[in-house]
């Protein structure tokens, strides 16, 4: 069971949309929770780090991209309940704006594999809930 699971309190997640060229760098999930499905890149918050450097940080992290992260533009909850109906997973996440700086983008840390991924190639990827409602508030698609 990692540090995430049945937690005793909420968990800041932060995020950060980033869209180059008309597509939007998005990341295969290797772990649960939504292991598996695709989802804006992002990761857990650190103690006195602020939202932005936390995006930063995670995006580069994970998909080996370095952006500039700008203001909130989307927040959720996310709550995921066992078999037994315990609070398995509690994250409170935040995405910023992102803006391409540099980089190639490949898997790391965390990512099965990360891509940059146009709003035709989208029907076509298990995509999570809560991404596909980012990407619809942002215009995206």
């Amino acid at each position: 069971m990692s540090r995430r699971e049945y937690p005793q309190r909420p968990i800041v997640g932060v995020g950060a949309i980033v869209i180059k060229d008309g597509r939007v760098l998005l990341v295969q999930r290797a772990a649960p929770p939504s292991q598996g499905l695709w989802a804006i890149p992002g990761g857990s918050l650190e103690a006195g780090e602020t939202l932005q450097a936390g995006a930063e940080r995670e995006i580069l992290e994970e998909t080996g991209i370095a952006i500039k992260a700008g203001d909130p533009v989307y927040a959720f909850d996310f709550l995921q309940y066992d078999d037994k109906n315990r609070l398995q997973y509690h994250f409170v996440i935040v995405d910023v704006e992102g803006e391409y700086l540099h980089g190639e983008v490949r898997a790391a840390d965390d990512a099965l594999a990360a891509r940059w991924v146009s709003p035709a190639e989208l029907p076509d990827l298990p995509v999570s809930v809560n991404t596909l409602k980012i990407l619809r508030v942002r215009g995206f698609i």
